[in-house]
């Protein structure tokens, strides 16, 4: 005789974020990225508190100075603390990224779902409109606005924002392209929802993974073309530390051969930040497609 047995009560059906989150921390390198990030935010964030000196602070007697326990990352040539102008660079060049991508995905996400889901004339419109801007070359299109504005935090996030948007847009509207005529979505219509909720509240959290992913993978991107236009001298302006000026107050062959840890140092932390990105974007990736 076949006997069923009712499930345990401690046994519960896992969601699929809980299935989700289990297959990012399986993959051991986006998982301890993940903590590299935390870490190097919070020192961001922390840096006035923390720093062990002045960023701006001139010893002209302790010039390029190697690491030492008073100086932990050596001095550069102007004896400021290495340390100190390595944790202020992080303050602006996570927050360029931060703070790009944020505004990227609203703009990408807006201008995607209307695409997508009204499509006709909407559709044509707007993504002609993203097809122009994509036809741009993007890093002289960002030299020339960044030149002919002041180079500044504020204005290199602006200018990332208007040309950062546009992949993000075509990607979600694909996807809300393979959604909107699904059975949950005429049902959604049915009882009378409005497009907005449909759009937000039904559409987008089914099509939203792949545009996340794209985020977190472009954070390095925007950190990279920071530190490209700083290096350029078109970028943050000393003496405001980023990591790209760091690099680019280094490139002399006197302080290459004598103190290869100033240009070192900041070279490898955009290194470390950007390949944590990646391996983010990889485990994000494997998170949410669970084939």
């Amino acid at each position: 005789m076949n006997v069923a047995v009712s499930p345990n009560n401690n046994t519960v059906a896992r969601k699929p974020k809980n299935r989700a989150w289990e297959r990012f921390k399986a993959n051991r390198m986006a998982f301890i990225s993940m903590f590299i990030l935390i870490g190097l935010v919070l020192v961001a964030v922390l840096a006035p508190w923390i720093a062990p000196h002045d960023p701006a602070e001139q010893d002209l007697l302790n010039k390029l100075k190697p690491p030492s326990a008073d100086h932990w990352f050596g001095t550069d040539d102007l004896g400021r603390d290495l340390l100190t102008r390595v944790m202020y660079g992080a303050r602006v060049s996570l927050a360029v990224a931060i703070f790009s991508v944020i505004f990227n995905l609203l703009i990408g996400i807006t201008v995607g779902s209307l695409a997508g889901y009204y499509g006709g004339k909407t559709d044509s419109i707007l993504m002609r409109f993203v097809d122009i801007m994509l036809a741009f070359p993007q890093f002289f299109l960002l030299i020339t606005v960044v030149t002919l504005l002041r180079p500044n935090l504020f204005n290199i996030i602006v200018v990332f924002v208007l040309f950062g948007w546009m992949g993000k847009s075509r990607l979600l509207r694909g996807q809300i392209l393979s959604l909107k005529n699904r059975e949950f979505v005429d049902a959604a219509r049915t009882i009378g929802m409005s497009d907005f909720r449909i759009i937000f509240r039904h559409i987008l959290p089914n099509a939203i993974a792949p545009v996340i992913i794209s985020a977190t993978l472009q954070m390095g991107s925007m950190i990279l073309t920071e530190s490209s236009l700083s290096f350029l001298g078109l970028g943050i302006q000393p003496p405001q530390a980023s990591w790209g000026n760091l690099l680019q107050s280094a490139q002399s062959l006197t302080i290459m051969t004598k103190a290869p840890w100033v240009p070192f140092i900041p070279g490898f932390m955009i290194f470390l930040t950007i390949m944590c990105f990646n391996f983010i974007g990889d485990g994000l990736r494997n998170a949410f497609d669970s084939k």
